[in-house]
């Protein structure tokens, strides 16, 4: 039997409880005033502002708080922007992300990209000029490789791997390794021919690193062929700061897997209608990428000892 103290002390309790909703919520407020999201550079500066500008706009509105955009210089700079802690949501390429838990980063992915069929998956694969005599990367013996970051997974560590089973090693193979540092610039190197054979992402017939380069007409896709194609790799992720207070990560994982229905022309900026909704994910799908960097590290030390 309820008497009038028992009611009054469980009326108390639903008003603390009801006064210290908000308050809880502006504890990270005041905590995190300003969120920073990082991308990787697959592209130039100026195209990641424009692609992902409406994004950040639309997490700060729906998070309630600023959201600055942060290109990263290269891979590296986004794994210790989230291991110290500065960065506080990060798009990663697969091998990065699995580069940033194998160097202690305390990160969850929460967010995955998906293709129009669902699928999660891309694949490396290796370019040459349409008009160029090349058939086959074994044709390419003393001519220049371009590959895109020691962290890229498509750009670098597939392209290694896939390297290895066909018996090459690309120092000794190839007349020169070239970096070119993000996606773009490896098409362009091998434009230019600073290079006769480039490494890139390719999702399918629809939609690739080089189409996006031909709608913005910075080269013709028609002047390249593939010679070699990847077995499919698990898609790129989104990840936070674990330790991010639970409310905060549950609004920024809501926010971002709701973009395609919430926010469609943010969400068309940056896929431009070829690719599917992000869906969510946890960092167990990267366990394979994991294995492959560290098969890669272990090529660098076999090739260094």
């Amino acid at each position: 039997m309820l008497t009038r103290r028992h009611t009054l002390t469980l009326a108390a309790a639903g008003l603390a409880a009801t006064l210290a909703a908000p308050a809880f919520a502006q504890d990270w407020k005041a905590k995190y005033p300003e969120l920073v999201f990082a991308i990787i550079p697959s592209e130039n500066a100026s195209g990641v502002v424009e692609r992902y500008t409406p994004f950040v706009n639309y997490l700060a509105k729906e998070l309630g708080t600023k959201v600055t955009l942060r290109i990263a210089n290269d891979y590296a700079a986004i794994i210790e922007g989230q291991r110290a802690g500065n960065i506080h949501i990060g798009m990663y390429g697969p091998a990065s992300f699995a580069r940033a838990l194998m160097t202690g980063a305390k990160i969850d992915a929460f967010a995955i990209e998906t293709n129009i069929d669902g699928t999660k998956g891309y694949y490396s694969v290796f370019y040459v000029k349409k008009d160029s005599p090349y058939q086959k990367v074994e044709d390419l013996k003393g001519k220049n490789l371009g590959l895109v970051d020691p962290n890229s997974t498509s750009g670098n560590n597939v392209p290694r791997f896939a390297l290895d089973g066909m018996k090459i090693e690309p120092e000794t193979f190839f007349g020169k390794v070239v970096y070119t540092g993000s996606h773009e610039n490896a098409v362009i190197a091998l434009g230019q021919g600073t290079v006769d054979v480039a490494a890139n992402w390719w999702n399918d017939e629809q939609e690739s690193n080089l189409l996006r380069m031909d709608r913005k007409k910075m080269v013709k896709a028609d002047d390249f062929r593939i010679i070699y194609k990847s077995q499919q790799i698990v898609n790129s992720p989104m990840a936070y700061l674990t330790e991010l207070p639970e409310e905060l990560k549950g609004k920024i994982r809501d926010t971002v897997l709701n973009l395609a229905t919430k926010d469609k022309a943010a969400f068309d900026k940056i896929y431009e209608g070829k690719q599917g909704p992000l869906v969510a994910v946890d960092n167990k799908a990267y366990d394979p990428i994991i294995e492959l960097n560290k098969f890669v590290d272990a090529l660098r030390k076999k090739k260094s000892s």
